[in-house]
């Protein structure tokens, strides 16, 4: 009887703390970290609590042409209910150009960043989220300043 009881507490705490990630997921990152705005953004699992992140940006207007792929392994935790909480580190590479005032720049670096947010799932397979995506950027073309913070809302359609 002692064991009985033990085996369904057990069972009753592990699924208090165990959360769902899904398989996959795709969608809209909207942030707007160096110009680039908004992002294609697509999950993919590897575990209860663990998945890949990755986030393809570009810019194409009349003074800048520019892109960014960045890659981020993030651990996910339950908070409450269908709200989980997430962080990661990850790295990327960009490229852009610019025109302003008969002068062009141009320059290619890759960066390291980390991630945490949080995200709400619904009963449809549609999650939301909000992140902060804080870089460091290494490279040339004299981009600005080395270091760059994100924060995004995120919409994905989750299969």
């Amino acid at each position: 009887m002692k064991t009985t009881i033990l085996s369904l507490m057990l069972l009753a705490t592990l699924s208090v703390f165990s959360q769902e990630i899904s398989n996959h997921a795709i969608g809209l990152r909207l942030g707007s970290n160096k110009g680039i705005g908004v992002e294609i953004s697509y999950q993919r699992a590897l575990g209860d609590n663990n998945r890949l992140e990755a986030n393809l940006g570009f810019r194409n207007s009349d003074n800048i042409n520019s892109f960014k792929l960045v890659g981020l392994y993030q651990w996910v935790w339950q908070l409450e209910g269908d709200f989980n909480w997430y962080a990661g580190a990850g790295g990327g590479l960009a490229s852009w150009s610019s025109k302003f005032n008969n002068s062009s720049t141009s320059g290619t670096y890759f960066l390291g960043a980390g991630n945490i947010g949080v995200e709400y799932n619904f009963d449809i397979p549609l999650m939301i989220s909000l992140d902060l995506r804080p870089e460091l950027y290494f490279g040339s073309g004299g981009f600005g300043n080395n270091f760059g913070a994100d924060i995004a809302i995120s919409v994905r359609y989750k299969f």
